[in-house]
């Protein structure tokens, strides 16, 4: 997942605008280690072109409290979940998360459901997110297009989210380059925000 493969999927292009975005850093957390750690040069230089451009970043941490919340993903997956106050619900240490960026606790894929995350953005004038993490063809892509329906315009980095496989996660960027988001990676990602300054 290191090398963008964005041009191969790119149908539009535009850049975020950082008066109005917001990075959205979605369940990089121990128990996604393995798929995680790989992504971490390029998300750590999304998260600091961000930051460097006052863009707001806002982590999720995945985890389950009860079996009461477990809901569909409880069937899915055997009940092979993470569970809150596990060493596998913490977020990696080594992405970096300062204190006082805002973490969305979810229990699913989105981090729209059930999650104050909607609220938030549209109360500090945010109308663009832009999603990098893991996994990117479950909670990334089920993201971007929740985040499509409720109106926001989305960005979605190549190369600063990652699956367990290529065909997985190339897959998710052709469907969410066809209707849902705009594709970006560190490269396009820095030029664009350079361009607004």
């Amino acid at each position: 997942m290191a090398d963008s493969s964005y041009e191969k999927f790119d149908i539009r292009k535009k850049n975020p605008n950082p008066k109005t975005s917001a990075l959205l850093v979605i369940d990089m957390q121990n128990y996604f280690s393995s798929i995680a750690k790989p992504i971490l040069p390029t998300i750590k230089t999304t998260i600091n072109l961000c930051r460097n451009s006052q863009i707001p970043v806002i982590f999720t941490r995945h985890n389950h409290k009860s079996p009461s919340d477990y809901g569909m993903l409880g069937e899915w997956w055997n009940n092979d979940l993470i569970l809150d106050g596990t060493v596998g619900s913490e977020l990696l240490l080594e992405i970096g998360r300062r204190s006082g960026e805002k973490v969305v606790e979810k229990s699913t894929y989105s981090a729209f459901w059930g999650t104050d995350l909607e609220d938030f953005l549209k109360g500090n004038g945010i109308s663009e997110v832009i999603i990098t993490g893991v996994m990117t063809n479950l909670c990334c892509e089920t993201t971007a297009r929740d985040a499509f329906i409720r109106g926001f315009r989305v960005f979605f980095s190549t190369d600063s989210t990652a699956t367990s496989t290529e065909e997985l996660h190339e897959a998710t960027l052709k469907n969410l380059a066809y209707g849902f988001a705009y594709l970006v990676d560190c490269k396009r990602l820095e030029e664009g925000l350079g361009k607004m300054e």
